[in-house]
């Protein structure tokens, strides 16, 4: 992709999910998610119904009148995308792959965070960290990671979330808001799920294709394993074949639902044929 049609593309994915951001989603991620406490703000004079305990009892006694403490939000978060770049994620059947929804969500939730004047970063991984960029505040900085998320070539081909989810753990100190956008065909990472899911709030985003459910009936094919690499010839029309890669795959999506669930982590399923906006307001709203 050269550069004009790089910034583009960029441009478009702006507009689009900016516009989603400041009229959808801005006020419903601020309410979902929370500052780390109260700071006080200024005193005021009391009013019928305010809670006694913010009486400022030293100015209450300098004017001979009840004052109050006013108290604002402490706001700043830290939002953290952690993006599955491996080689399953350039699977789609319908209008899009499911790497172009991803980065459309994640460019949506970054312009989210932005209004809310929150810091944004970006972890891109596959069965090892391919990029880390260090959360930031400001529409330069998101755009950057949408150019990101459009252009960049994996080293790897294949996954392995638990050291993604290891390397996010050691570089976020405080609290973040931390969402893994991926298919999650992916294994053993529900004990290292827990851990992180101790001292972040995480959201898995489950971004698949209805296609990948099962195997049609169409003989003999030859298939690639689009994170191995591996080629076989495949007889679909063997009712043990479709059922076995059936099974396969309902194994990873009820690992990946058991494994958030034990973890008090939350999750989104998103097909790509599906309205993400919808899913991602529906998510906010039921935990706001």
């Amino acid at each position: 992709m050269d550069t004009k049609e790089l910034l583009k593309k960029v441009r478009k994915i702006e507009i689009k999910t900016r516009r989603l951001s400041d009229h959808i989603f801005g006020g419903e991620y601020h309410s979902t998610f929370k500052g780390r406490g109260m700071t006080f703000s200024e005193v005021r004079q009391y009013n019928f119904g305010d809670d006694v305990r913010n009486i400022d009892w030293n100015v209450t006694a300098r004017y001979h009148e009840p004052f109050v403490k006013v108290f604002e939000e402490e706001r700043e978060l830290t939002m953290m995308l952690m993006v599955d770049v491996s080689g399953s994620e350039l699977f789609g059947t319908e209008q899009q792959f499911k790497n172009d929804v991803i980065t459309e969500i994640a460019a949506t939730l970054a312009f989210s965070a932005t209004q809310n004047n929150d810091k944004i970063g970006l972890i891109l991984f596959s069965d090892k960290i391919e990029l880390y960029i260090p959360p930031k505040k400001g529409r330069s900085h998101v755009l950057r990671i949408i150019r990101e998320l459009l252009e960049f070539k994996p080293e790897s081909k294949e996954t392995n979330l638990a050291e993604a989810l290891k390397f996010m753990q050691n570089v976020m100190k405080k609290k973040a808001i931390v969402f893994i956008l991926s298919d999650f065909i992916s294994d053993d990472y529900q004990h290292t799920m827990k851990i992180v899911s101790g001292k972040h709030d995480v959201t898995g985003i489950r971004v698949f294709d209805k296609r990948e459910e099962s195997i049609p009936n169409i003989g003999v094919v030859q298939m690639q394993d689009e994170e191995t690499g591996e080629s076989m010839l495949v007889n679909t029309s063997s009712k043990s074949v479709r059922r076995d890669y059936q099974k396969f795959y309902f194994d990873k999506v009820d690992y990946f639902k058991d494994s958030f669930a034990k973890s008090g982590a939350g999750t989104i399923d998103c097909r790509v044929d599906e309205s993400y906006v919808k899913k991602l307001l529906g998510y906010f709203k039921r935990r706001a």
